[in-house]
């Protein structure tokens, strides 16, 4: 929050606790001079808050007599919609124009909320992790996504009830060490250590049923952050096609031109000090979006596997040389 900002709010906390304040007691507290103290009143008029000077010797600064700023309503799930969409769009770089405005917004709404759903959102905040601009969401439940939150927070195992995927695969109730929440093309995930079966899991949120946290803690272990491990476990799910292609270029550029989440980047070594290759490992339901994706990495390139991707390149290019070639239509 903007210092003036967060001095104007502290100047309202400080006349809601009644009586007169004089302008040298206030601008003591606020550490700043008389004269923005009279300029931070006239900002709270502006907002339509009656404050009230009161002249004479022991005169100063008062709230209006029997007016306090009315409590704001907010259940857990419209405080946490609130907030995570101003969060949200200040991280992705949707509101990079008003960060100040959506960072004060924020503040403001936070500050007043009771203090039980305040530190549970700064729990949330705190935790979660946007790997990009968000898309029509499968938003988790406030219930489940609070107690996760706070979980990640405060290293906390977590118990949930999982309902699994289409096949039902993995449901059933798993205890888990949560290292952290990730928010990625409009789905929410946790992941961390399955106790279930000893092992590390990635588990989506739209499809856990019910979350509570449990006695104890633990340490998470080093080694890839949250968002990364999701798109690794993303990129390496079972699909029905295996794909490999060998990309030529250094392993931060090929990766930089791929859908995150996607694909699996390593580089080879490189000889005598030759341009290097790139191994670039992908599933897919489908092939038919591939070729255009591979094209717009705009570097020379190998399809190892499947034959069928060969196909598909191959019909790409023979239309795009037709489209080259074409002449435009006579009016």
């Amino acid at each position: 929050m903007s210092r003036p900002v967060s001095r104007v709010l502290a100047l309202l906390e400080l006349l809601q606790t009644g009586g007169v304040r004089t302008v040298a007691e206030l601008a003591d507290r606020l550490d700043v001079g008389e004269r923005t103290v009279r300029r931070y009143v006239d900002h709270l008029v502006d907002l339509d808050i009656p404050v009230e000077s009161v002249r004479g010797r022991y005169g100063g600064y008062r709230l209006a007599p029997g007016h306090r700023m009315p409590p704001l309503m907010l259940t857990d799930d419209e405080a946490l919609a609130v907030l995570l969409g101003l969060v949200a769009g200040r991280r992705t770089g949707l509101t990079s124009a008003a960060g100040t405005a959506g960072e004060t917004a924020a503040a403001k709404v936070r500050r007043v909320l009771p203090k039980r759903l305040r530190h549970r959102m700064d729990a949330v905040l705190g935790s979660v992790t946007f790997t990009s601009a968000p898309t029509e969401s499968a938003a988790p439940e406030a219930a489940v996504l609070l107690p996760i939150a706070d979980a990640v927070r405060h290293h906390r195992p977590v118990s949930v009830r999982y309902t699994g995927g289409r096949d039902g695969g993995g449901a059933g109730e798993r205890t888990l060490y949560p290292y952290g929440l990730v928010a990625h093309a409009g789905r929410w995930y946790v992941t961390g250590r399955d106790l279930s079966v000893g092992a590390e899991r990635t588990f989506r949120l739209d499809r856990v049923a019910d979350a509570r946290i449990l006695p104890g803690s633990f340490e998470p272990p080093p080694g890839p952050d949250p968002a990364e491990r999701v798109l690794t476990t993303l990129a390496t799910a079972p699909y029905r096609h295996e794909v490999t292609v060998r990309v030529r270029g250094a392993a931060g550029e090929v990766r930089a031109r791929l859908p995150r989440g996607v694909a699996v980047v390593a580089e080879e070594p490189s000889r005598g000090g030759a341009e290097p290759w790139c191994r670039v490992e992908m599933r897919a339901e489908r092939l038919d979006w591939l070729p255009g994706v591979l094209a717009g990495v705009d570097r020379p390139f190998v399809v190892e596997r499947p034959d069928e991707l060969r196909g598909l390149v191959e019909d790409l290019a023979r239309r795009l040389l037709d489209a080259a070639r074409a002449t435009p239509p006579r009016d």
